[in-house]
């Protein structure tokens, strides 16, 4: 059983940064791959960015790719998400996700076996 905790959103204008984490309960934090989901009103939950288990081999979603940044502190059981260069369209609740899935499925929110309760960001134009 893992929990996870995110924190770090906010409110913040259009080119600016956030940094969000999401802290996980539990022994065996560097066994799950991590990853990040948003989800804007009246849509889907949509895969933003995922890192490995071990190794830490991130991927990214196409509309995040070089302006985020994904990494992990295995011995603090935390997960990060660096967010530069936000723009509106950013805007959404950000959930942090957990999965024991090998790497080629991270980008997949149903191989996800525990979620956080979300942290919202707003990017004001």
């Amino acid at each position: 059983q893992v929990q996870l905790v995110e924190s770090g959103g906010g409110l913040v204008q259009a080119g600016g940064s956030l940094r969000l984490s999401c802290a996980a309960s539990g022994r065996t934090f560097s066994s799950y791959g991590m990853g990040w989901f948003r989800q804007a009103p009246g849509k889907e939950r949509d895969f933003v960015a995922a890192i490995s288990r071990s190794v830490g081999t991130t991927y990214y979603a196409d509309s995040v790719k070089g302006r985020f940044t994904i990494s992990r502190d295995n011995a603090k059981n935390t997960v990060y998400l660096q967010m530069n260069s936000l723009k509106p369209e950013d805007t959404a609740t950000y959930y942090c996700a957990a999965t024991s899935s090998s790497f080629s499925l991270l980008m997949h929110r149903e191989y996800y076996s525990y979620w956080g309760q979300g942290t919202q960001v707003t990017v004001s134009s």
